[in-house]
């Protein structure tokens, strides 16, 4: 974190995500997951929008190679989550996570958050990740500016959803509000590309297919 600090010209472009649709539908299958052994928080529905926005702004899911001058574009998403221990934070990496479905998702990183808080986890399980994802809406953050993990060049930092008056279909309606947060290496990544990846993000947030939930 501190070679971080010190190395990256780090940029954070903020947003607000609404995510009533998408808890609506988080409330309609929890019960099935958990009949399955899985519990359907915000996390594995984050991962699951973060991996099909990246493949669509693949400089986001990359490496910058100091010594060769080098961009290195990444053609798989293993994808960090930071999980708040006891012995501080740790990010276990979901791998392949373009290729699981959300149940998948959700049991697979249950397991790791587990691992994690008991401090089993393996080195190999927190290494090789191509992005990273911060959630503190579970301790209550809002707004806040996450450290880029090298060697990736970007991360998103969520913060916890709040009610807010918003105006809908020409009407002020109570929405369900998430802060959400992606820091970058402006190295590698340029202000206009990060604030297409961000609207690109939350819209896919908004619009989450229900189809992709059910089990």
């Amino acid at each position: 974190m501190a070679g971080s600090w010190t190395t990256i010209p780090r940029v954070t472009q903020f947003d607000e995500a609404d995510i009533t649709g998408l808890m609506e539908l988080r409330q309609k299958h929890q019960a099935a997951y958990e009949a399955r052994g899985a519990r359907l928080t915000l996390t594995p529905f984050a991962l699951k929008v973060a991996a099909a926005t990246l493949k669509h702004h693949p400089m986001f899911n990359a490496s910058l190679d100091d010594a060769a001058g080098e961009i290195v574009l990444k053609e798989y998403y293993h994808i960090g989550v930071a999980v708040d221990t006891d012995a501080g934070l740790l990010v276990p990496v979901v791998r392949d996570v373009d290729k699981k479905s959300l149940l998948e998702l959700a049991t697979e990183l249950e397991e790791l958050a587990a691992k994690a808080r008991q401090r089993k986890l393996s080195l190999e399980e927190m290494k090789g990740g191509t992005f990273t994802i911060s959630n503190q809406g579970g301790i209550g953050g809002g707004y806040f500016t996450p450290i880029v993990n090298l060697p990736e060049v970007a991360i998103l930092g969520l913060g916890r959803g709040a009610l807010k008056p918003v105006v809908k279909d020409q009407q002020i309606q109570q929405r369900l509000m998430l802060p959400v947060a992606v820091s970058y290496d402006h190295r590698v990544i340029d202000g206009g590309a990060a604030a297409r990846f961000t609207v690109d993000l939350v819209r896919a947030l908004e619009n989450f297919p229900e189809a992709e939930v059910r089990q």
